[in-house]
């Protein structure tokens, strides 16, 4: 197993649950992930690990995100996020149920026609769209066109698009891929959007074939023969490809870009009058005839023996004297003539009559059913043919045999059957029996379970955090109403109530402060005054405590100091009578002075005593006395 494997059922970047993986590439491999926060199935494209220290790749890796991610459209792979995680960048897209359709053409082989035609509008509207917004692909390639069960086309990687015409070229290398270059990316010169239509020539070739036109045994031999050699036509390669076709497919594999079709829409435009039973355009007409006839020419002519003509120039000449000569005379031959006449006729009449007798006997005599469950319904109906033997087609869902193949026939192979009285049914899949997904969203896990089973599908249950009551349905995925194969996996999300987030400690700030704090990590807050010792406003305690969980956009109540009730008297003693007056109403206090005569001339003026004591607890505003000494001169008693 790679080291990548390991990241399969790992939360990738805290949202994508890796499930396995569907694809590997030199850059990238693709993953099937399920993005937890919206409930549905994308594919993530992570650069592989040996790569992300690149430049170059990385840098690969970015514009095919940010060139896919500017192209909305129904025939492009949609971009829904990009970034970079776990020492690595990842791409996350949407993810089709299908295969791509490279796997389609080695597994069933050379499309029928209007599929052919079908497929390539599919991804001609998709470059034209590309081309409009100035991106060039470059790598057009079956591998690269995606196909889902509702036939839908799709047009992925832009790992090496461009904007506008570009060097194909880079660190010195030529970029994509060597079966489908045009010659101008085959020699690393300039490309522009052409190029992705001298690609799509060749997969339409392909398609209507099965096979590519060019071959080799290294890609550089390939790349020389798109320089060289002159494609062939499908229709030497496959019998029963319309004409236009090979028109087509010819100005578009042109050597010459200023040959070739000069944007996607003028393509699309011949395809569609083939579709509809028309031809193609004279301009088209003219431009292929050119191509085919110029690559004829190229063409080594084999050295042929002419025979000699029967004319008076290659007859040997004679004396004038024979053209004289009387003829010898010779019997009448036509009598011989006659009878030989008479008895070929004879002949053939009786070999007329015998034919006749033994077709009689051929139609009636019975014919041993081959066996045809399995083969594409084209091969099947082949088979039968060759045999003498006449079918009716019954289309119906299976499960044994994909779509366009015989799952069953009637009679069974071996049994002998009349060819003229008696026929073969052959039984083709349309595919897998499908289903509507039905809307479970705002069920509870149960009944979520149950409907999807009764629907013949497969209930796949995640909880996630949600503000939606425990066991309530949040999200599917695939959405309500979508066509699935029956046993599909449906994906159910269920709320598991809000996300457990930690709760700030706050206690000791200032209400203000706390509330900020609090608010911003999505809670609300609710406020308690409380008598307290602290400062008038500072939080002096919390519910939740701090550091604890509780749920996001949960209450907090903050305990919130009212101002102290009382407190401490100041200590003045020794103080002059200023300055403890001062003191005592700085701290709210009411000072009342009462005089005691001192003799001592150093007391004069200062606080002897008070009441209350400094230090003891007292109601802001209540009254405090000060003793504040009054010297006297003392009295002389000699």
């Amino acid at each position: 197993m790679s080291v990548s494997d390991t990241l399969i059922d790992t939360l990738f970047d805290g949202r994508y649950r890796i499930v396995r993986r569907i694809g590997a590439g030199g850059m990238a491999n693709v993953y099937l992930a399920e993005d937890q926060e919206l409930g549905r199935r994308v594919a993530i494209k992570i650069l592989n690990e040996r790569h992300a220290n690149d430049e170059q790749f990385v840098e690969r890796f970015r514009r095919e995100a940010k060139n896919a991610a500017s192209l909305s459209h129904p025939n492009i792979v949609s971009i829904y996020d990009r970034g970079e995680a776990e020492g690595t960048y990842y791409i996350a897209m949407e993810h089709l149920d299908g295969r791509n359709l490279k796997e389609l053409i080695v597994a069933r082989g050379p499309a029928p026609v209007k599929i052919a035609i079908d497929y390539t509008r599919s991804i001609l509207s998709a470059l034209a769209f590309a081309h409009r917004h100035d991106v060039v692909h470059r790598d057009i390639k079956p591998h690269n066109v995606l196909v889902d069960k509702d036939n839908r086309v799709k047009v992925t990687d832009f790992g090496i698009a461009r904007a506008g015409t570009s060097q194909m070229t880079e660190a010195g290398s030529i970029v994509g891929t060597a079966q489908y270059l045009s010659p101008e990316q085959a020699r690393g010169t300039t490309v522009d959007h052409r190029s992705d239509l001298y690609s799509v020539g060749i997969l339409l070739f392909e398609l209507l074939t099965g096979e590519v036109p060019f071959t080799g045994d290294s890609p550089v031999e390939i790349a020389m023969r798109h320089l060289s050699a002159q494609a062939p036509l499908p229709s030497e390669r496959r019998e029963g490809v319309p004409e236009d076709l090979d028109l087509i497919v010819a100005r578009a594999l042109a050597k010459d870009p200023d040959q070739r079709y000069q944007s996607a829409e003028e393509m699309d435009a011949d395809l569609e009058r083939v579709a509809q039973g028309l031809g193609v355009s004279d301009r088209t007409t003219d431009a292929a005839t050119a191509i085919i006839a110029g690559g004829a020419a190229a063409m080594p002519t084999a050295i042929v023996r002419p025979e000699t003509p029967l004319t008076v120039e290659t007859r040997v000449e004679r004396p004038a004297y024979y053209d004289y000569e009387e003829p010898r005379r010779r019997r009448p031959v036509w009598p011989w003539l006659l009878a030989l006449l008479l008895l070929a006729g004879a002949i053939a009449a009786g070999w007329y009559v015998i034919s006749q007798i033994q077709e009689q006997l051929a139609e009636t005599r019975p014919v041993a059913v081959p066996l045809v469950e399995g083969l594409r319904e084209e091969m099947a109906i082949a088979q039968l043919q060759a045999a003498g033997l006449d079918h009716t087609i019954e289309r119906q869902p299976s499960t044994e045999q994909p779509e366009g193949y015989v799952f069953n026939q009637n009679p069974e192979a071996g049994r002998r059957i009349n060819p003229a009285t008696d026929s073969v049914t052959l039984f083709v899949s349309t595919g897998p029996p499908t289903v509507d997904v039905p809307d479970v969203r705002g069920m509870s896990r149960d009944a979520a379970v149950s409907a999807l089973t009764a629907a013949n599908l497969v209930a796949q249950v995640r909880e996630v955090p949600s503000n939606e009551d425990v066991n309530t349905v949040v999200a599917q995925d695939p959405s309500p109403g979508t066509e699935v194969e029956e046993g599909t996996t449906v994906r159910v999300n269920v709320s598991s109530g809000p996300q457990q987030v930690a709760v700030p400690p706050v206690v000791g700030q200032p209400f203000e402060s706390a509330r900020a704090t609090l608010q911003g990590a999505g809670f609300r807050v609710e406020v308690q005054d409380v008598d307290s010792n602290q400062p008038r406003g500072t939080v002096v305690a919390q519910s939740p405590e701090g550091n604890t969980l509780a749920p996001r956009r949960s209450l907090v109540t903050l305990s919130v100091s009212r101002g102290p009730t009382t407190t401490a008297v100041p200590d003045v003693t020794s103080l002059d009578r200023a300055t403890a007056e001062q003191t005592l109403r700085d701290s709210g206090f009411r000072p009342v002075v009462q005089r005691q005569d001192t003799e001592d001339p150093a007391l004069d003026n200062v606080v002897l005593a008070q009441s209350p004591e400094g230090g003891t607890q007292a109601e802001p505003g209540a009254q405090v006395t000060l003793t504040v000494g009054r010297f006297v001169e003392p009295t002389d008693t000699g």
